[in-house]
This record gives C-alpha cells, sequence and structure tokens, in this order.
C-alpha cells in the first residue's frame, strides 16, 4: 500500500470524526501516541512498538487530512532521496 492510498483509507473512515474532534485534538491525540511510543522504546517493547508507531503514523495521516495535506507529496518534496545538506545518497555529512 503507498502512503497516498494508506491516507485516502483513512479519510474514507474516520475523517467525518476527525472533522468533528477538530485539529486541536487531533494533534493532542498524535502528541499521546507519541508518549506511547516513547514508553514502548523505554521499556524495549517490540510488539508495542509495532503497534504504537502504526498509531502514530495513522494519527499524523488524519491531521494531514484535516489540513488537506497530501502527506505523500510532503515527504517527497522534504526529502528528495539524497541529503539536504550534502547532496549525496548516502549521507556524508559530518556527525552532529
Amino acid at each position: 500500500m503507498e502512503i497516498k492510498e494508506f491516507q485516502e483509507m483513512i479519510k474514507k473512515i474516520y475523517f467525518h470524526r476527525d472533522l468533528s474532534r477538530g485539529k486541536e485534538k487531533t494533534m493532542l491525540w498524535l502528541v499521546e501516541e507519541i508518549g506511547e511510543l516513547a514508553e514502548a522504546v523505554r521499556k524495549n517493547d517490540l510488539q508495542a512498538l509495532k503497534e504504537e508507531i502504526a498509531d502514530v503514523f495513522a494519527w499524523l495521516v488524519s491531521l494531514a487530512n484535516l489540513y488537506e495535506i497530501d502527506l505523500e507529496e510532503a515527504i517527497k518534496e522534504k526529502y528528495p532521496n539524497f541529503c539536504m545538506k550534502c547532496g549525496k545518497r548516502p549521507c556524508e555529512c559530518e556527525k552532529e
């Protein structure tokens, strides 16, 4: 499944609920899921990590839908298949 297809699927299933919840509350749900992801990382719980990464991505997609952002296009623009600093793939920038 492509990102665009996933985003459309989430929109078909949840957009009416996301719209009534609003952008700010949807953002709060995303932050809550990020907290749950952080806990899974801290505990090194691989099953929880899989679930929470999926939840974070789904809530991010919901937020993108509310702002009418094509997430796949935004990703392609921001990350064009090479390092934006050094222009190489893999990145050869000095470690920070």
